[in-house]
């Protein structure tokens, strides 16, 4: 697969009416649909009436339709801001995978919001990143990932991606997706920060703990990176993974950032 024009080569295009003109591109945002297929969301999505588009749709099993060409806005992340920048469909890619989303148990089963019932093996229970809670997520099909993998590496290669992120992230209490049960924080590893492994020291303390009353948790080493949890109670501890700068990139339970100064190692 290749991208020419600013469409992918091998992916069928349903141009979506619900557009604007040039984006400046250096982020990907990831969605799940909500919904109960991917048709059914492609059509919402291309339908005049309902004012929202995205730039592809991955379904289930990975199949891949793109509604938007890759340098036009396409509105998915509505009311949003990421750092100091806000509206960022003028800075995004959205991909859309198809998924329902939060599930609630009924006996034997779990049901999404528009009915559909779903076998214990497809779900998970998990807290989201920004609440203090579990609820059930339908899982993400291996398929489904490795496809969104491949179309997140290929547009990095073709465009200036400098932050990967879940619409969770930049529309936090107003969204939920991509939700706990897509690996999000291993998306963003590896397709962004794994070459800068060169640049750790050897070693690094293990674990630490918040040496400060609160300490905030963020998506990105810097004072830029959105919040993600609400901060950090002193005394909690964390698995240190890396280092940049004066910002260690930790566990807590999930992954996100934290300034190295206020929290305490064995070694200090």
């Amino acid at each position: 697969m290749q991208i020419q024009h600013h469409k992918l080569t091998d992916a069928p295009f349903k141009e979506s009416p619900n557009q604007g003109g040039p984006i400046t591109v250096d982020t990907i945002i990831i969605h799940y649909t909500g919904g109960a297929s991917a048709e059914s969301s492609i059509e919402t999505l291309t339908n005049s009436e309902a004012k929202v588009s995205a730039h592809v749709m991955v379904s289930a099993e990975g199949d891949i339709t793109q509604m938007v060409p890759f340098n036009a806005k396409a509105w998915h992340a509505g009311k949003s801001h990421y750092g100091d920048r806000t509206g960022m469909n003028q800075y995004s890619i959205g991909i859309e995978l198809d998924n329902p989303g939060v599930l609630k148990k009924s006996g034997q089963n779990y049901v999404s919001w528009f009915g559909r019932k779903y076998p214990e093996e497809e779900v998970i229970e998990a807290v989201h990143r920004n609440e203090d809670f579990t609820r059930f997520w339908h899982i993400f099909p291996e398929e489904q990932i490795n496809a969104a993998y491949s179309l997140c590496e290929l547009l990095i290669k073709n465009y200036d991606i400098k932050y990967l992120l879940g619409h969770e992230e930049v529309s936090p209490g107003r969204k939920t997706d991509p939700g706990p049960a897509f690996p999000l924080d291993k998306f963003r590893d590896k397709l962004l920060l794994e070459d800068r492994s060169s640049d750790e020291p050897d070693t690094l303390p293990g674990e630490a703990e918040v040496a400060v009353p609160r300490l905030n948790f963020r998506n990105a080493p810097g004072t830029h990176g959105q919040k993600i949890t609400q901060p950090l109670k002193k005394g909690t501890l964390l698995k240190i993974i890396r280092k940049e700068g004066d910002w260690y990139q930790v566990e807590a339970p999930v992954k996100g950032w934290v300034m190295s100064k206020y929290v305490k190692t064995d070694d200090s």
